[in-house]
């Protein structure tokens, strides 16, 4: 069930990690809805769709011999046998085993968008998304993202930094961590965002993205009060 809460803020820092005053998230992108089975659908098609479902098996029929019966039907005091190749025999066929097939399960983009702004929400509500005003380093080094996240606070957690455009210089400082990710705020899914403890986020980051939004729904708005050109005058 969805929760809602229109005003949300959260805590911000200056690029060197020192606190400032609190600021308060566009409205455009966080509205406080939480909708937890979207989220969940959302996390099951992201984990569903990174498998390559390539596992292959065997029946009786694929496997190589066992054409010639390997004893008398009967006689032998042995149980009656028709091939080696039977599931019962080492080496044999597998019986119900898996065979390469697709797992990709479809989204639509307004419920995957949906599932994104509920993960944000829910970060944002609890406390545990920071805005910085810019994510730099004075040099691609691990310890500079050790010492940039110990001053925000979050060495110890898994963090998300979400950065206004792509930063290689970023991404090099914190692929070394394996409780660290850094990626474009545009490219994190539901999946990243509920993974990681504490959510940073550029502060560019949001400015961009709340003008997009609200570039969307002024479309959405225009379009909507277009006269129909098909009507008769």
């Amino acid at each position: 069930m969805a929760e809602t809460n229109t005003t949300l803020q959260a805590a911000a820092y200056k690029a060197d990690g020192t606190p400032r005053e609190r600021v308060t998230l566009p409205a455009a992108l966080f509205d406080g809805t939480v909708n937890v089975p979207v989220m969940h659908q959302a996390v099951k098609a992201y984990l569903a769709n990174q498998r390559q479902g390539t596992a292959s098996t065997k029946i009786r029929k694929y496997v190589v011999g066992g054409n010639q019966k390997p004893w008398r039907q009967k006689g032998t005091g042995r149980a009656r046998q028709g091939s080696t190749r039977a599931p019962q025999w080492p080496g044999g066929g597998t019986v119900f085993g898996p065979t390469p097939r697709g797992y990709d399960q479809k989204m639509p983009k307004k419920v995957k968008a949906l599932a994104r702004k509920s993960a944000l929400n829910a970060r944002a509500r609890e406390g545990d998304l920071l805005v910085v005003d810019a994510l730099a380093l004075p040099a691609p080094k691990t310890r500079e993202m050790l010492a940039l996240l110990g001053r925000l606070g979050v060495a110890e957690r898994k963090v998300l930094l979400l950065t206004a455009g792509q930063n290689p210089e970023l991404y090099r400082s914190g692929r070394n961590l394996p409780t660290v990710h850094v990626m474009p705020y545009a490219e994190a899914s539901t999946y990243h965002i509920l993974w990681s403890d504490v959510v940073v986020v550029e502060s560019a980051a949001l400015d961009r993205a709340s003008e997009a939004g609200q570039a969307g729904q002024a479309g959405q708005a225009g379009q909507g009060d277009a006269p129909n050109e098909s009507a008769e005058g």
